[in-house]
This record gives C-alpha cells, structure tokens and sequence, in this order.
C-alpha cells in the first residue's frame, strides 16, 4: 500500500489549517467579517483614510462597509472576500500604489451606495442638469473627499 496519498492530504490539510489560521487569528481576518472600521486599519495603508473617515461628516452616519459594500448579504460578502483576497495578495506580495488608488469595479459600488442614500438629491441635480453622453454624473468624481480624504 502506498502512503504518499495519505502523506500528501495531510500536508495539504495541515497547510490549509496553517494558512487559515493564520489569516484568521495572527492578521485578523475574522475582523472583516463584521461592519467594524478598525478592520480597515489592520493594514497601515489604510491609516490615513481612517483617520479622515473620523473626522468626515459621514462618521455619524456611515461605516466603511455602508459606502465600499453593495447591499444584500451575498453581494456584500462576494465582493468583501474578493477585496480581501486581492489586498492581502498585494499587501503580502506588493505591487499595490501608494497611495492606496479604488479600483473601477469598488468605485461603481461606493457611487451606488452615494446614490442609495442620496436619491432625492441625485434625482433634482440630474432633472435640472441633465447629464450629457459620456459626461455622466458621477458622485464620487465630484465628492470625492466627502467620506475620507484622498
């Protein structure tokens, strides 16, 4: 009988443990599970937009969560396990820009959430200044240090 199968699940299953406990203990990962802002400060990369997110007007009203989230339980945590697999890959690896720069898919998601909010605004400002074609309104391009600085 040949023990290498046996050899090889266990070390894939005593890597898989390793790495995950790891990622959920020693860096914290559980944290991203839940609407706390301090997860977005596991990484010092992300200091200076916490920072500014305390003293923003949004603080009262907002969390990380409420503006780089879609709603719904499934989308939320599709794209918070996407986010956190590609910042943790770049943190770990390098290559992310510093400053830290949203990427197109995550500023689609933070201007639905400007627009969930602010319907009743969003709807005056684009009846009275209707958009032109390729000159879209954009929340996020205007306001773009309303949640926390850039």
């Amino acid at each position: 009988m040949n023990a290498l199968p046996s050899v090889a699940l266990g070390l894939v299953l005593g890597l898989s443990a390793g790495i995950g406990g790891y990622t959920f203990l020693y860096a914290k990962g559980y944290s991203y599970l839940t609407d706390d802002p301090d997860a977005c400060r596991n990484c010092h990369v992300m200091n200076d937009q916490y920072d500014a997110w305390v003293t923003s007007s949004h603080r009262s009203v907002a969390v990380c969560n409420d503006c780089h989230t879609p709603s719904g339980l499934v989308s939320k945590y599709a794209v918070k396990a996407k986010n956190g697999f590609w910042h943790s890959f770049y943190f770990t690896f390098g290559g992310y820009p510093d400053p830290i720069q949203i990427t197109p898919g995550n500023k689609a998601v933070t201007e639905q959430a400007c627009r969930k909010c602010h319907a009743e605004l969003v709807a005056f400002v684009e009846a009275h200044g209707p958009a032109t074609p390729g000159n879209e309104t954009s929340c996020v391009s205007c306001h773009r240090s309303v949640g926390h600085l850039h």
